[in-house]
């Protein structure tokens, strides 16, 4: 059977054909051969977003094409050559705003929010929609209070500047009173809120070890479900594909890779590795099995457990079949029952990363599954037990997939743009527990030790994320946000969580307006220039308009605004970047670019590298500040599904206890899209089939079920079914299904997703008591050759709008009287170093409380905080002081 996934000949190809039109590089400054153009009325305007920087080339007012900027982007991808033009002006832009149809008929009645995703739109006025808007606001706050608005406002993935529209939402919602908001995130929930009990810091978002040291010293690197090629291809910020030279070359110095993984990747081709099938969910069960072979064996270093750890020995006791849960000993055959390799492959292994300097990268997908926080965990403490914890080259780390990890750092200051400031209300959900909380208003639960009670939701306001693609549980979700009046959603396209909204807010995409960002997560070399390239598309705003307007409505747009437009808050960021001392802002907005130095001496830093010199002086920021094998904290938390060290317990559905028929069903991040973004646009055909996402399936699964490659299929369990194309291939082990995340959703009449949205299938069962996290990657159903498919994919039109009247309504109907004396003063009463964390750490995801966390753990998060944040040391001692006062363990 052929394998249509994407090739690197292909990849590199297309590469290839791209530097034919490269900038030119002029002393350090990148410069296009403009002139050649001007007779034909084509400007070309420096831009970049989260997947390259390019230039827009634009003629007679409409963007036509993006090249490239390959002098800073090593690998570009078809999300910015082809992807970017496509999605601008496709025909899901939401051009006007728009209101659900019985919404605006019943406004003071029965809405129908059954209706929500049937039923036809209005095109109504701006002055009418925000009107709406702001009636939904005080009428929740009358009903439920500010605690009964829900932001489901999530991260900041909608672009790569400073401004994103989950931050400016907070920063609105925070001056009349604020919101109940998300917490943690679904990229790598489970293990944010376990590791920093563990090693001290999040690591999930950690810096990796140089790749230098990679290349002078690694003999293997493990890629445990890491698919650094696919998932490198896009970055929060602005990436430069800067780690894909580097991996090469550490490839061509003679590190041998081997990848652990249900599927062989893109990166596995690349990178030559040796594929090591294992049944999805099980990789705690092969850690714990290699780590009790090398004790028995003798082969440990117990020097380092003893220097380097705590809990070493309760940890051996469970391997060897002494802790008093009463389970056997982690033997090879033991595991070898759960993981699908055999006793002998898992004791090669643990003898070659013993003998071998081996790096071994653990992917975030991997906690993403039911008990996820045992899972980084027990890669911990097998480095532990080998001793090979924070040596050069050797270790482990679980960013090496994001942000160029392994890149070299400046220590550059960084553009931040604004802050939200912090929110009056207490109320919280975690993220992936949307569905949890809107069927239980009130409940009490608990994360990460701490009680909190689930918040009584009347309205959700959702901007720059689509809820109803990352949401678990499409079904069950959308049953529970019926109990919501109302939904709002302020979104460039119809995406599903448009089509499902009551009123749809058309917001600009970055090449509508003017923005700043910075280059690459962990390098942090670069400060781009996001320069508005094309006039707003229909009557689409930018973010921050849209919620300057709602706040000159509730009477507090200089509370919002600070009496500053965009490009004073441009101006503002750049000013604070090291950028700014080389090189003027006219300077950097006319190239677009300004590089930053990164030291030498950055070659030599090792992950976790200063502890392992000195623990005494350098000790990890946990309660013992060693590696805590196994965590007195977490243990005293009593949580019944979360021990206080890592262990096998059997995920509650995986091919272990599968009904037959049944497959497990993975869904990694897409290779040409940033989630759902680039969905629609027209470089899906290259992979999809027949106008769905693809899903790739054994050529023994397929020849089991009679399935052909290009077939249509149907996935289904009881949370729901989709529809998705087969690709038949010899890269997948039997029994698993790798559909990727981030289709747009469209119902058939059998109530089957007719596009391949995953989320159709995946469930909202929590990871465990501790975190709360999304468990996407446990996930069992059935798989049948498709039968009465309704077709076309409908997800990539638009729904139906009434357009030709424009919906006006009397403003005296919203009572906005109701919003004065709603205004808080911002930031005026707060302590100095609690205005620096509000104004400085809090411009990616919602801040956090600072009694989620001990003193302890706050250093060692701020170790990462700060660097991104651009504090200074002044800064960041205000900061820890004030968290300090206000910790879980704060005086």
């Amino acid at each position: 059977m052929p394998d249509h996934h994407i090739s690197r000949r292909g990849f590199f190809k297309w590469a290839a054909m791209s530097s034919t039109a490269l900038p030119l590089v002029m002393g350090g400054v990148s410069a296009f051969p403009f002139s050649a153009f001007a007779s034909r009325n084509v400007d070309f305007i420096p831009h970049a977003d989260q997947y390259g920087p390019f230039w827009a080339m634009v003629k007679d007012g409409r963007f036509v094409k993006a090249i490239p900027r390959t002098e800073y982007d090593y690998r570009p991808t078809i999300m910015a050559s082809e992807g970017a033009v496509s999605r601008t002006y496709h025909s899901t832009r939401v051009r006007y705003p728009f209101v659900r149809k019985s919404y605006l008929e019943n406004l003071n009645g029965d809405r129908k929010p059954e209706l929500r995703g049937r039923e036809s739109f209005v095109r109504v006025d701006w002055d009418t929609a925000l009107g709406l808007v702001s009636k939904a606001i005080l009428d929740t706050i009358d009903s439920h209070g500010n605690q009964g608005i829900f932001s489901s406002s999530y991260g900041g993935w909608a672009h790569g500047g400073v401004l994103t529209p989950n931050v400016l939402q907070g920063r609105f919602f925070n001056t009349i009173g604020g919101q109940s908001v998300t917490v943690g995130d679904y990229s790598g929930g489970a293990s944010q809120v376990s590791l920093p009990h563990i090693v001290g810091d999040m690591e999930v978002y950690s810096r990796q070890t140089s790749w230098w040291q990679i290349l002078k010293e690694t003999e293997i690197f493990v890629l445990v479900g890491v698919d650094i090629d696919k998932n490198g291809r896009v970055e929060g910020r602005v990436t430069d594909h800067g780690m894909y030279p580097h991996w090469e070359a550490i490839q061509k110095a003679g590190v041998k890779f081997i990848s652990i993984n249900p599927q062989y990747t893109t990166t596995d081709q690349w990178m030559n590795a040796e594929w090591v099938k294992i049944v999805p969910n099980t990789d705690t069960a092969l850690f714990l099995a290699m780590a009790y072979h090398i004790y028995t064996k003798g082969m440990h270093d117990q020097a380092f457990l003893d220097k380097y750890t705590v809990g070493a020995q309760r940890y051996i006791d469970y391997l060897v079949g002494k802790d008093p849960d009463g389970s056997p000993p982690k033997t090879p055959e033991w595991a070898a029952q759960i993981t699908g390799l055999s006793a002998d492959k898992i004791r090669e292994l643990a003898e070659l990363f013993i003998t071998k300097r081996t790096e071994i990268a653990g992917a975030w997908s991997l906690q993403r599954a039911h008990h996820g926080e045992m899972v980084h965990w027990a890669m911990i403490n097998f480095t532990c037990m080998t001793g090979a914890f924070g040596s050069p080259g050797g270790g482990v780390g679980f960013s090496w997939h994001w942000g160029q990890g392994g890149t070299l750092a400046s220590g550059a200051i960084l553009p931040g743009g604004i802050p939200q400031g912090k929110n009056p209300v207490a109320g919280i959900c975690p993220a992936g527990r949307i569905t949890e909380m809107l069927e239980n208003p009130g409940k009490k639960f608990m994360r990460n030790g701490n009680t909190f009670t689930y918040p009584d939701v009347g309205m959700i306001y959702n901007a720059g994320n689509n809820v109803l693609s990352h949401q678990q549980d499409t079904n069950r979700l959308l049953k529970a946000m019926q109990k919501a009046r109302t939904f709002v959603n302020q979104d460039p396209w119809w995406v599903a969580s448009s089509r499902f909204a009551d009123i749809v807010l058309p917001a600009t995409t970055t090449v509508e307006r003017d923005e700043v960002s910075s280059g690459n997560t962990y390098s942090n070399d670069k400060v781009f220039a996001m320069k508005k390239v094309i006039e707003p598309v229909g009557e689409s705003l930018d973010d921050f308009e849209i919620f300057r307007r709602l706040a000159a409505i509730f009477g507090t747009e200089q509370q919002f605004t600070d009496g500053k437009e965009v490009m004073d808050i441009v101006k503002e960021s750049y000013a604070k970047t090291s950028a700014s001392k080389t090189t003027p802002f006219e300077k950097f907005w006319d190239v677009g670019v300004v590089q930053l130095p990164v030291p030498p001496e950055q070659r030599d830093w090792v992950r976790h590298g200063d502890f392992r010199t000195d623990p005494e002086k350098n000790p990890l920021q946990t309660r013992s500040g060693k590696v805590e094998m196994f965590s007195q904290s977490i243990d005293e938390m009593n949580i019944d599904d979360c021990p206080g060290m890592p262990k096998w317990l059997e995920p509650a559905e995986y091919l272990g206890n599968a009904k037959p028929g049944q497959v497990h069903v993975v869904s990694p991040h897409p290779y040409n899209r940033i989630h759902s973004q680039f969905a629609q646009a027209k470089i899906r055909a290259e992979l999809n089939i027949q106008d769905r996402e693809f899903v790739l399936i054994s050529i023994e699964d397929a020849r089991k079920h009679g399935i052909e490659d290009g077939d249509l299929v149907e996935l289904s369990n009881e949370r729901g079914a989709v529809i998705a194309g087969a690709r038949v291939t010899d890269k997948i082990m039997e029994g698993v299904v790798s559909l990727y995340e981030g289709a747009w959703v469209q119902f058939d009449s059998k109530g089957r997703c007719n596009s391949g949205s995953i989320n159709t299938l995946t469930s909202e069962r929590r990871s465990s008591g501790l975190s709360q996290a999304n468990t996407a990657n446990t996930c069992i159903a059935f798989l049948k050759k498709a039968e009465n498919v309704e077709g076309p994919n409908l997800a990539y039109e638009p729904p139906i709008t009434f357009e030709s009247e424009v919906v006006s309504l009397d403003e005296n109907i919203y009572n906005l009287d109701r919003a004065d004396g709603l205004a808080e003063k911002f930031t005026a009463n707060m302590e100095p170093g609690e205005k620096i964390f509000y104004q400085r750490c809090t411009l990616c995801h919602v801040p956090q409380d600072p009694r989620s966390h001990t003193k302890k753990e706050w250093v060692g998060l701020t170790n990462s905080m700060f660097p991104r944040a651009g504090l200074e040391d002044e800064e960041r001692k205000l900061v820890l002081e004030w968290l300090f006062e206000n910790a879980k363990d704060g005086s």
